[in-house]
């Protein structure tokens, strides 16, 4: 059984994804000790909230080091909701830059709709990853967001559609994150985190 290091900075779903994860057969360790982050098989970083604070909270705790070492080490990172913002270089939310993991900056979505983002949405693949294959196109997740990530071609798998196309899912090397939130999102949310738990297994 893999352990999960589910990254504690205040700001996240801790307990629904710690379910998830022990669900599909991971061994979840929620935690905020970047010692017991660098000793784990995998790692989550979940997010609710504001991208300002949540990156003040990443260095004021030395967390977001333990990110980028985690994610240089080669070993499997899954970054959720406003925890996959924060992997880019900055967002219009906030002046505090980003972790940089991937490039792009993360915008409001128009005002012409409902903001925030609240409830299902469908995603259409445009990549494809171990974490989805087997996912069919238009599948429906549970979002609740007011800024995204734009669709980039190197880095997008997944596109959604709320008053522009922007990135639901992205991916680079070991790095994976969902705008979306697939322990609110039912069988094909707890999929994502088998995968993912498979994924960190054959390591």
């Amino acid at each position: 059984m893999i352990t999960v290091a589910i990254l504690d900075y205040g700001m996240g779903n801790l307990r629904s994804v710690a379910r998830a994860v022990e669900r599909v057969g991971g061994k979840p360790d929620v935690t905020d000790d970047a010692a017991q982050v660098a000793r784990a098989d995998a790692l989550v970083v979940p997010g609710v909230g504001h991208f300002g604070a949540c990156m003040r909270n990443l260095r004021e705790q030395g967390l977001d080091a333990a990110i980028l070492g985690f994610a240089a080490g080669g070993r499997p990172v899954f970054g959720v909701c406003l925890g996959m913002q924060v992997l880019f270089e900055s967002s219009e939310e906030s002046d505090e830059p980003g972790l940089g993991l991937l490039p792009g900056r993360v915008a409001r979505l128009p005002q012409r709709v409902r903001v925030p983002h609240i409830g299902w949405n469908t995603v259409t693949w445009t990549g494809t990853h171990p974490y989805v294959q087997g996912i069919a196109d238009r599948t429906r997740f549970s979002f609740v967001h007011s800024y995204a990530a734009d669709v980039d071609d190197t880095t997008t798998l997944g596109v959604t559609e709320h008053g522009r196309p922007f990135a639901s899912v992205v991916g680079r090397g070991n790095l994976f994150a969902t705008q979306f939130h697939p322990e609110k999102s039912g069988a094909a949310g707890l999929a994502v985190y088998e995968a993912f738990v498979r994924e960190g297994s054959s390591l």
